[in-house]
């Protein structure tokens, strides 16, 4: 990082309307493409962009849509990472093993190749997002420690999974681990039978949790959302609206560019790596922090103890 101040970083919003891999992997090269023409050094695609977004029901035929990590999706995007020479974050459905899979990120490092994975730690399970019935969480040990930055020519990427963008230790513990960006590929959007009112309050609360990540702990933050309607597999009345508005904020939360809820392609912003250390020399979060008073953390539950 020491020769890098500053990197043009992109992240896609698209819409995917099949389970055709080839034709939704072509849809993103193509995006991928024009974002590295504007001089992006970095780019993150979405959440499980390789398919449509299979959990709506639970169905034991849509495991097919998993792969190893060395796939067709991964082999399609390192190659391209190499050709482009750029970082990619992508992400997949993992088969781990028979009965065993993930929700996975995999970093490419240009001509490197694979630089590191993350698989995500926080499963939600939710009508319309029944995740626990295909994803088994991240491990949190060993070579893969849940939260651990993945290093790049670009600097450490903390790279988490929609669902983990809520929990704001996640978000500290990569932070702390030295990540220079917070990153998050995403697949989130409302349920049509909720009224404007509530889809405005849930889009406005996703947004700000992130932008508080970034100033907690003076990083930049960079969000990578679906956009455009999936139904139900089974019953195409209805389905979920993904809400787009991909951002990408600065160490303090501003934001640097957003995309609307429907627009399709890509945004990307100028970030200046050093920012991180001038905001927390007058934001000192790190160094007054209370580390000898916050052992409960680790306790499901404080309420009922005794006094």
């Amino acid at each position: 990082m020491a020769t890098v101040h500053t990197i043009r970083a992109a992240v896609l919003q698209l819409a995917v309307p099949s389970n055709d891999k080839l034709n939704n992997f072509l849809a993103s090269e193509k995006v991928i493409r024009r974002a590295v023409e504007q001089g992006c050094e970095l780019i993150v695609l979405q959440e499980l962009h390789a398919a449509s977004y299979f959990c709506q029901q639970e169905r034991v035929d849509f495991f097919d849509l998993a792969e190893p990590l060395n796939g067709e999706t991964f082999c399609a995007y390192e190659k391209l990472a190499a050709e482009l020479d750029v970082v990619l974050v992508i992400s997949q459905f993992e088969r781990r093993a028979a009965g065993l899979y993930h929700n996975t990120a995999q970093v490419i490092d240009g001509a490197k190749g694979r630089a590191g994975i993350f698989r995500k730690m926080h499963i939600p399970d939710d009508p319309g997002f029944y995740e626990k019935f295909y994803f088994t969480p991240g491990d949190a040990d060993g070579e893969l420690n849940g939260f651990k930055p993945i290093p790049t020519k670009l600097g450490k990427l903390g790279v988490l999974i929609c669902w983990d963008q809520w929990y704001p230790e996640a978000a500290r513990l990569m932070a702390l681990a030295g990540a220079d960006f917070l990153i998050y590929p995403t697949a989130i959007g409302w349920d049509l039978r909720d009224d404007e009112a509530e889809q405005q309050r849930q889009l406005d609360a996703w947004v700000t949790i992130q932008r508080s990540h970034a100033v907690a702990n003076g990083v930049p933050v960079l969000v990578a959302n679906r956009t455009g309607f999936e139904a139900d597999p089974e019953n195409p009345d209805l389905g979920i609206q993904f809400w787009g508005n991909s951002f990408i904020a600065g160490p303090q939360g501003e934001l640097l560019t957003k995309a609307s809820c429907d627009e399709r392609g890509f945004v990307c912003a100028d970030i200046d790596v050093r920012r991180a250390e001038s905001v927390r020399r007058i934001w000192p979060y790190l160094r007054d922090r209370r580390v000898d008073a916050y052992q409960g953390i680790t306790r499901r539950w404080l309420a009922d103890q005794e006094p």
